[in-house]
């Protein structure tokens, strides 16, 4: 289920590094209680004084990488939005990939049927879906409760994020691995976002590989079970 998810990503991924060549439109911006609001699904932004308002991602040998322009005349919140969506499916992928590499040849913890991972979710006991899905569920609304805004407040729009959060910072940090420094901090997150890219991008490969091949990766290439 994971693998699915982070494939069918993957392919959506590389334009979220920025735009190019916004055209610069008039905003219509009302107030709300005191604050400037603009509805990013209704109006045009102003081109951004930096590629992709400036948050990571823009890395060699692709920087300022968006070749069909999907990110012309949005908002900096909706691009934080797609960042977001990213990060969580980056992450994801970089789970599904792993998965691919240890389950299917190494499973000390639990007997394996063999054959293509996406053909053992059906061979799982059913309570066992059930569990998937509400562990699934909770982690998720754990993360809208962190990073986006109540329905309730005033100029809310759809999936709308938090003022002042940051995209994929769930506060989950229990190595205390998050750098102080701003520049160390940006380095971190381009590093987790080049692993994310290509963690989907090889899942979607093992995916593509067992579709084609109707075996693992491992059994197509003779190697034994440990």
């Amino acid at each position: 289920m994971l693998s699915i998810n982070s494939a069918a990503f993957a392919f959506s991924a590389a334009p979220l590094a920025g735009a190019r060549g916004a055209r610069s439109t008039i905003v219509k911006m009302e107030e709300v209680d005191g604050v400037m609001n603009r509805d990013p699904e209704t109006f045009k932004a102003p081109p951004p004084t930096e590629f992709a308002y400036g948050i990571a991602g823009s890395l060699p040998p692709f920087e300022n990488f968006d070749p069909l322009n999907m990110l012309e005349g949005k908002t900096k919140d909706q691009v934080l939005t797609w960042r977001e969506a990213e990060l969580a499916h980056g992450r994801v992928g970089m789970l599904a990939a792993a998965g691919f590499l240890v389950q299917e040849k190494f499973h000390p913890l639990f007997s394996g049927d063999g054959g293509p991972a996406i053909e053992q979710i059906p061979k799982l006991p059913v309570f066992m879906w059930f569990a998937m899905t509400l562990g699934i569920g909770i982690v998720e609304a754990q993360r809208v409760l962190l990073g986006w805004s109540n329905p309730n407040e005033p100029g809310h729009y759809f999936q709308k994020l938090r003022v002042g959060y940051t995209p994929g910072d769930l506060g989950f940090d229990p190595l205390n691995l998050k750098p102080e420094d701003p520049a160390e901090f940006r380095e971190m997150q381009n590093k987790e976002l080049q692993n994310g890219r290509l963690g989907m991008i090889a899942a979607a490969g093992f995916m593509a590989q067992e579709a084609a091949s109707g075996s693992t990766w491992g059994t197509y290439w003779g190697l034994p079970d440990f």
